[in-house]
């Protein structure tokens, strides 16, 4: 991340040298010593190191450190002090600066103290990362694949994910472009530095721009602080921009100015900054249409589409779906605690045949669901949501599989009469209503009638079974 620091220093000459010392690479140096009211610009600042001169700090001086202590950013304090004294000094620390200095040390001593600030900043932003999960952190491994066309994909990522280039990521929705971004995150040289993710789609168009690139306070109504951007806080990592295709055209022009200078210019500010970001973007639209349509910037375009990854949809490597399963199911026991260790047959038959519209993230949905849901130590067909019913009911009807179903997971057991009973028939009514609504094409009145029933009833029964109309239109 960019180290921001921020100099309200009485003295212009000293405030000037520690300017001219500190402007880096990795530092933006922030200057209110001048200014009308040097406290509250810098408390408004967002700095992670706040240098100040103890005559701006307002009194008492334990309720001024304490408005900088308080701050979201919850940065350094260091305070010059007037007068050389160990005894005011102590006092000030124990108000709740963390260093205290005499102004009138030698530059070079005063120089050193404020490099050793900034490399205790560093190591405290190290400390405060996520440590230790619960579920392992992504990486290229986890998308190993029995798929020729899957295995080809995971070659180019393995080429692509040592570099500096801009990526593309193009897939279905759920089809993990955010955890693909993540492990070529930790698969880079940069993978030591932050990786900040963007929704452009979550975020209403006059917040983005904010989000992107910083405000000022003052910018705009409501900022009554100054606020990093996101390009900022990835400095030396990777930003993931997801959903770039939905992105406004006027910001689409500010993001190229990015990729190409390598400069952000925060809202309300005359002055740019310049950072060392990797840009990962992703879309599950079709970019090259969006073009044709005046929707996306062509030049934007060719920018990003320096490498395109194209992430496989999971039906299209349906031989993938029980190491998946098994790999979710791994997971989850952890998650959730329970002892839920394998996946039935008529199970794990019933999820090879599904379609997946909503890809991994719909398959670890209902793993997740199912274990919740499992009686016992094996996820079974009736476990799952019902659709998945409907491509293996005519299936479980027959007396062997009832009778596997039986032997594996003991679904009659402990059950009463009346309650397989149900179970069985809410199967059949599945069956039919699917038919009866397809053959419709979800007209409710008409599917009512055929079945003899009330449309109320009918809404009632798709209710209860999970059938949704608008999934019947069209077909």
């Amino acid at each position: 991340m960019l180290k921001r620091l921020v100099l309200a220093i009485k003295n212009k000459d000293l405030e000037s040298s520690l300017e001219a010392e500190f402007s880096g690479v990795d530092t933006q140096v922030e200057c209110y010593g001048s200014t009308k009211n040097p406290w509250l610009n810098a408390v408004q600042s967002c700095g992670d190191i706040i240098i100040v001169s103890e005559k701006f700090i307002p009194g008492p001086i334990e309720y001024g450190i304490a408005m900088i202590n308080d701050l979201p950013e919850k940065p350094t304090t260091v305070v010059l002090h007037g007068v050389d004294s160990s005894q005011e000094h102590a006092k000030i620390v124990a108000a709740g600066a963390d260093v205290v200095l005499y102004e009138r040390i030698t530059i070079q001593s005063l120089i050193e103290a404020i490099y050793a600030t900034l490399e205790s900043r560093q190591q405290l932003i190290q400390m405060e990362q996520p440590g230790i999960q619960v579920i392992p952190p992504p990486r290229i491994n986890d998308f190993s694949s029995e798929n020729e066309e899957m295995q080809l994909f995971l070659n180019q990522v393995l080429q692509v994910a040592p570099t500096n280039s801009s990526l593309l990521l193009l897939g279905e929705t759920g089809v993990g472009k955010e955890h693909l971004a993540k492990a070529i995150h930790a698969k880079s040289k940069r993978s030591g530095g932050p990786f900040v993710t963007v929704n452009t789609a979550a975020l209403p168009e006059h917040l983005l721009e904010s989000e992107l690139f910083g405000h000022k306070q003052g910018a705009f109504t409501g900022a009554v602080r100054s606020r990093r951007g996101s390009f900022e806080l990835a400095h030396g990592g990777t930003i993931f921009l997801d959903e770039i295709g939905e992105m406004p055209l006027h910001l689409q022009s500010k993001l190229l100015r990015v990729l190409q200078d390598f400069e952000v210019k925060p809202v309300g500010s005359e002055n740019s900054i310049w950072v060392d970001v990797r840009v990962v973007a992703a879309t599950n639209r079709d970019l090259e249409e969006e073009v044709t349509k005046g929707n996306f910037r062509k030049d934007l375009y060719y920018r990003l589409n320096v490498m395109t990854l194209i992430i496989p949809p999971l039906r299209q490597r349906q031989e993938d779906i029980p190491a998946l399963a098994q790999h979710f199911l791994r997971n989850f026991r952890y998650k959730i605690g329970r002892e839920v260790n394998s996946i039935s047959e008529s199970a794990m038959e019933a999820l090879c045949q599904y379609d997946w519209p909503g890809n991994v993230r719909e398959l670890m949905n209902v793993i997740e669901r199912a274990m919740l849901l499992s009686k016992g130590k094996s996820v079974s067909i009736y476990d799952l949501p019902n659709v998945f019913h409907l491509s293996s009911i005519s299936n479980l009807l027959t007396d062997n599989i009832i009778k596997e179903d039986m032997q594996v997971t003991g679904f009659w057991k402990d059950k009463s009469l009346a309650e397989v009973k149900n179970e069985i028939i809410d199967r059949v009514e599945i069956l039919y209503f699917d038919m009866v609504l397809k053959q419709t094409k979800g007209r409710i009145r008409e599917a009512a009638g055929i079945a003899k029933i009330h449309t109320r009833a009918l809404y009632n029964k798709m209710r209860r079974l999970g059938l949704k109309k608008e999934d019947y239109k069209g077909k």
